[in-house]
């Protein structure tokens, strides 16, 4: 049968650099299905979507919030023309029940083992409005390999520049922070895939660059440490949110292709200033990731942050706002306290303000959003700090004989600079 799998497309945050990572949610999903299934995948930020073209099932998975508005206007298209409409992913939990109302379906929960019902349920004409596994994750060992052969793989590139795959090692999160949805969406126990299995799906993606997407490798010293020695014959070179603050692990990670890290700094404590030095001291870049507008978060402490991390020398920043996402410990309060002004999804972006921030105004406070921005790039651009991070990965493919001379010639053009 014929299945078309949607990605949704969404505004970018306007300070970021542009370019578009392969979407890896959709394609965890798409292995799920049964060997019937004939799918076809489409990333609406990228390809058109052609409404007329004859299919007997849709699917759409978002990811973000961003998405939802824009998945639910494709959903009310298809359903009009009398095309069953099938909704997954972490928004599609996150907004279970507004999404409801655009949908034949929705899943919510882990695909695995779980998506032969949902196609005879379709096949028999007898589609459930819901399938809510959310609190039974299926067994992390039916965690297959992603369907990137789904993928086009000349959209996704920075200026031609081959950029990174998206993996995953791990699922959950012992973690429960404090403007996070993963501890609802994803269980607040680590579970991590066996690691040969991981291992597998990492040597098997034909790109040297990855993105391990899990919510933190820092959360089993021995599975993570195992994870790391395994990867070193492998030479890929990945970025990850963060690594164990230990300096075996650190070494270790360094050995197996570790590049950069995102790492939140979320005060300008001593501790930090270390870990940052740390991840440089073995060879790791840091992409910090800076979230203002915390009750603790005044105008003098905004300035003061950004001038600390003028000082750690961080790679990159990424500046946002907190932004209440539902099911985060931030909605909660802030929803209790009469504090949130705006229910508008699409501005659900991280660079707006849709709360009544603690010791500012929302507009005061989107000011100094837009001055940390200002104030960590002025001296270097954002895509200068950029080249000197790719170069870093440079470095470590020509060290290892795996930098291709074909990605020489296109950094050149993408940053205006010699990749050397």
């Amino acid at each position: 049968m014929k299945f078309k799998l949607i990605y949704p497309r969404w505004p970018k945050i306007g300070r970021q650099t542009e370019f578009h990572l392969p979407p890896h949610g959709p394609l965890v999903f798409a292995a799920a299905l049964p060997d019937y299934v004939d799918v076809e995948f489409i990333d609406d930020n990228l390809q058109e979507i052609d409404f007329s073209d004859p299919v007997e099932f849709v699917g759409i998975s978002m990811m973000l919030t961003l998405q939802a508005k824009r998945g639910w206007e494709i959903a009310d298209i298809y359903r009009k023309q009398g095309t069953k409409v099938l909704f997954g992913g972490i928004s599609t939990m996150i907004h279970a029940e507004e999404t409801m109302l655009h949908a034949d379906s929705v899943f919510l929960g882990e695909a695995e083992g779980r998506m032969e019902e949902v196609f005879a349920d379709f096949r028999k004409g007898a589609l459930k409005p819901c399938y809510n596994y959310m609190d039974s994750p299926p067994p992390i060992e039916l965690v297959g390999p992603a369907r990137r052969d789904l993928l086009d793989r000349r959209l996704y590139n920075y200026k031609g520049v081959q950029m990174v795959d998206l993996v995953h090692a791990s699922r959950g999160c012992r973690f429960h922070c404090y403007p996070c949805a993963v501890a609802y969406l994803g269980g607040k126990k680590f579970r991590p895939r066996p690691v040969d299995q991981a291992i597998a799906e990492i040597a098997d993606i034909d790109n040297n660059r990855l993105f391990i997407v899990d919510n933190s490798l820092s959360q089993d010293t021995e599975w993570e440490m195992d994870l790391f020695r395994q990867m070193i014959p492998l030479k890929k070179k990945w970025c990850s949110h963060p690594i164990e603050d230990n300096p075996k692990v650190l070494d270790l990670a360094a050995q197996a292709g570790a590049w950069y890290v995102y790492q939140a700094v979320f005060d300008t404590s001593d501790y930090i200033k270390e870990r940052i030095k740390r991840y440089h001291d073995h060879g790791i870049g840091v992409e910090g990731t800076i979230l203002l507008g915390l009750d603790t978060h005044t105008e003098d402490y905004i300035k003061r942050l950004v001038d600390f991390l003028l000082e750690i020398e961080l790679d990159l920043a990424e500046f946002t706002v907190l932004t209440p996402f539902p099911h985060t410990r931030a909605a909660d309060e802030l929803e209790k306290q009469k504090r949130i002004f705006s229910y508008d999804w699409n501005d659900y972006s991280a660079d707006k303000v849709v709360y009544q921030p603690k010791h500012m105004s929302p507009e005061r406070l989107q000011e100094l959003f837009e001055y940390a921005w200002n104030t960590f790039y002025h001296d270097e651009p954002q895509e200068l700090k950029m080249f000197k991070l790719f170069q870093k990965v440079v470095q470590k493919e020509v060290a290892d004989n795996t930098f291709k001379p074909r990605d020489r010639q296109l950094a050149d053009q993408a940053f205006g600079k010699k990749a050397r």
